[in-house]
This record gives C-alpha cells, sequence and structure tokens, in this order.
C-alpha cells in the first residue's frame, strides 16, 4: 500500500487541530495523533480510514529490520492507526480476562491519506496515491487555519467509581498479602470511573489537550467509539530494527511555587519505593524484549529520569533492543503486551491475581495506541490518562503500582490526581473520597 503513497510538502505551515476539525470533524473513522499544542518537536498525523476487516494483517507485518528508503513526510509513510484492548492481550498471555459488552477487543484503521506534521521544521506534507496528494494539499490550503477554541465542558454528573475510595484501600492490602506471599513483586491495580453523559469525543479532546498536553495523545474515533488520550507514555517504538520501550512508574503532583514543585520532583527522584517500583519492571521489559531481539542487545539507555508534565511529575526509563530478523508486530505484542507498567511482575501471575481484585474488564484503558506502518516501524503509546467515549457515556481507567512499601493513602490520592484530568474534560467530577 505504501509503495504508491506521494507526500507533496505545503507551501505553509498549519496547526493539526484546525485540520482536524476542519476536515474531519463529523468522519466517522478518523484520527489525530498529537505530538501537543505549540510544541517545538515531534510529529502529529491526521487523516481518516476505513476500519481494518482483518486485525491479523496488522499483525502479520515483518518489523522494521534495515533502514528505510528516504520518506521526507516521517515515519509513517501509511498503514494502521487505532488501538489495543489490554484484555484481549491478557487472554493472549494466558491470563484469565473479561470483555466491555458490545466493545470491539482492537480497532484498526487502514490509512493511505493523511497530513504530516513536523513541528520542529514547521513542515507539512499531504500523503496520498498518487495525484490525489496533489488535491488533498490544495484542499488544505484553503481551510480556516485559526486553531479550534475548546468549548467549557458541560455539566456532567459525578463519575461511578468501580471501587469506592474505602475499597481500593482495602484492595491495596489484599495486593501486599499477595506479595507477602511470594506470588509477585509489584503490581498495577487498576479502577474505572464512568460518566453516563452524551460526549462529543473531539471537543472533549480539545478540553484534554490543553489543561494536560502530552507528546503521544491523541484522538481515534471509529463508529460509535472513540479514545481520546493525553499519554505521556510511550509503550512500543520500532525504527530500523531497534525496538525501545519508555516505562514510567511513579507519580508525584506539580506545585505552582517553584520551590515546591522541584522540592515534589526530587522526592520523586529519591523515593525508595518509586525507585524499587520502576526498577522492577525495567527489568521485566528487559527480559520481554530479550524474547525477541538479538541476544546481548537489550540494555538501559536511561534510567529513573524524572520527566514533568503541566499536571505531574514522572519517572521514566529506557529500555531498548536490536530486532532478530523476521519478528513480526504480532510476535512483538506477544512478547511484550500488556506492558509490564500496567501488569506487575511477574507478569502471568500479577494479571491473574489482578483479575480476580478489580473485578471487571479495562477494556481499551491500559491497551496501547498509535500507528503501525506497512514498512514495519511503528510507534504505540500506553491508554492512560485517557478517555474512551461509547454510545451512552465514557469511562476514565486510572491506578499505581502496588509494592510492600505502599502506603494506601498515598495510592489513593494518586488515582484521584491520574483520573481528575480525563474526568474534567467531560464535566465529570471524582466520587466523594477520591
Amino acid at each position: 500500500m505504501s509503495d504508491s503513497l506521494v507526500a507533496v510538502e505545503l507551501t505553509d505551515w498549519v496547526d493539526p487541530a484546525s485540520v482536524f476539525s476542519s476536515l474531519h470533524s463529523h468522519d466517522a473513522h478518523a484520527f489525530w495523533l498529537d505530538a501537543g499544542p505549540d510544541v517545538s518537536d515531534g510529529w502529529s498525523w491526521v487523516g481518516a480510514g476505513v476500519p481494518e476487516s482483518d486485525p491479523s494483517a496488522v499483525r502479520a507485518v515483518p518489523c522494521a529490520t534495515s533502514d528505510a528508503e528516504p520518506w521526507k513526510a516521517g515515519r509513517f509513510r501509511g498503514g494502521w492507526v487505532g488501538w489495543l484492548g489490554y484484555d484481549d492481550a491478557a487472554e493472549r498471555a494466558g491470563a484469565p480476562a473479561r470483555f466491555d459488552d458490545g466493545m470491539p477487543r482492537q480497532q484498526w484503521l487502514r490509512v493511505e491519506r493523511f497530513l504530516a506534521f513536523d513541528h520542529a521544521a514547521r513542515r507539512v506534507w499531504a500523503v496520498a496515491p498518487g495525484a490525489e496528494a496533489e488535491t488533498l494539499a490544495a484542499a488544505v490550503t484553503q481551510l480556516d487555519t485559526a486553531p479550534p477554541v475548546p468549548a467549557p465542558a458541560p455539566t456532567a454528573a459525578t463519575a461511578r467509581s468501580r471501587h469506592s475510595a474505602e475499597e481500593y484501600a482495602e484492595l491495596i492490602g489484599r495486593c501486599r498479602d499477595a506479595i507477602r506471599e511470594g506470588d509477585a513483586y509489584q503490581l498495577c491495580l487498576t479502577t474505572r470511573f464512568d460518566v453516563d453523559a452524551t460526549v462529543d469525543p473531539l471537543e472533549t479532546y480539545l478540553r484534554l489537550r490543553a489543561a494536560t498536553p502530552a507528546h503521544h495523545g491523541g484522538l481515534v474515533r471509529s463508529g460509535a467509539v472513540s479514545l481520546a488520550s493525553a499519554s505521556p507514555e510511550r509503550f512500543l517504538e520500532v525504527e530500523e530494527g531497534i525496538v525501545r520501550t519508555r516505562p514510567i512508574k511513579g507519580t508525584r503532583p506539580r506545585s505552582a511555587d517553584p520551590t515546591t514543585d522541584a522540592a515534589l520532583a526530587d522526592e520523586l527522584r529519591t523515593d525508595v519505593k518509586e525507585r524499587a517500583e520502576n526498577v522492577m519492571i525495567v527489568d521485566l521489559m528487559r527480559n520481554d524484549l530479550s524474547r525477541v531481539c538479538a541476544p546481548g542487545s537489550v540494555g538501559v539507555d536511561g534510567l529513573l529520569q524524572v520527566e514533568s508534565y503541566p499536571h505531574v511529575h514522572q519517572l521514566v526509563s529506557t529500555v531498548s533492543g536490536a530486532l532478530t530478523p523476521g519478528i513480526t508486530v504480532g510476535g512483538l505484542l506477544d512478547a511484550a503486551f500488556p506492558a509490564g507498567s500496567m501488569t506487575g511482575a511477574p507478569k502471568l501471575s500479577a494479571m491473574t491475581i489482578l483479575h480476580r481484585l478489580e473485578n471487571g474488564p479495562r477494556g481499551v484503558f491500559a491497551g496501547c495506541f498509535g500507528w503501525v506502518g506497512t514498512d514495519g516501524a511503528l510507534d504505540l503509546a500506553m491508554v492512560i490518562r485517557s478517555i474512551v467515549v461509547h454510545d451512552g457515556g465514557a469511562y476514565v481507567g486510572a491506578g499505581g503500582g502496588i509494592t510492600w512499601r505502599s502506603d494506601a493513602a498515598a495510592e489513593v490520592a494518586e488515582v484521584g490526581i491520574k483520573a481528575r484530568g480525563p474526568l474534567a474534560a467531560l464535566g465529570a467530577s471524582l466520587p466523594p473520597g477520591w
């Protein structure tokens, strides 16, 4: 498919938000993979697609293991944009799973017409088959280029939580019981907040990105289901034979006071529990990638680095390896998905324990989303800090890593911090206690 695509550069920069709002706001199957508002680097991708009837076609693509031919319009050269849910991946890995009624386990759009935005160079390309690229470029030049202003959030009812704060604290105790018995070292315990309302996915995403911008945000809409995400966590990236993952474990809120804010970041950097949690997931991801990488090639490129976002500080590490030739996208996913940062360790035991404790599906939350190219390159982010819109409402998932040293009150507070931003974009508030 991508062999026939042509990239035509536009003469002037246009804002991705204005392009999506003007071209695709009413399309049933459309996407906006977003580097964030007013950023000075990274790439954004905007377009529409056709639902892929055979998801196995995505899994069958061989991962890119060599330098691709030069392509000026960024790394995505056509392929698929979409998401993979947590529960399907847990089941593939051998863990018990529950599923949302009526919700697809995964959703991919087949894409060959889109806009590519290079934020660092302030350049834009229209990508499409043959002469259609010129037509698409001409259409973009006629658009209203003013970025859309998010409408105020409607007033929605208080969200319904799958677990009360007290119940979640009790589940933390049961996680610690499992750790004491040696059944796990760490468990990523999650819950869900549901909102019953009529939700406009685009308006909701515009509010979400304005309040909590992230370098791997996005809006993916396919029929009745939309994913709006302000994810700060890159899950898997494949480029020229190298696979990378950047697990996040450890969170602190930001402060408007610079001294307090710096102290919070330093506290996160030095916290024994947070560091241990992060290192455990780094070791798990090293093990996962070693299943699909050349012996001796898996390494830790960055360890326990604090990254700061508008509302939170995060503790981030980076693991990479050289892929074994012949590994497919499906093979890579089978080795590494669900992500260790959303399960715990050991992974299969952790998923089995969490299935029992959480007592409900995670759905799209804790899965991953992004693009997979027909050339085998890919860039997938974790579905966290996200909103899943469906018929009748929306839901927000949130959770945290539990270790033996976890403090229940602090863990409950962290879940509230993570869920508050997405719920605010829906016009909803946290239930009492959170």
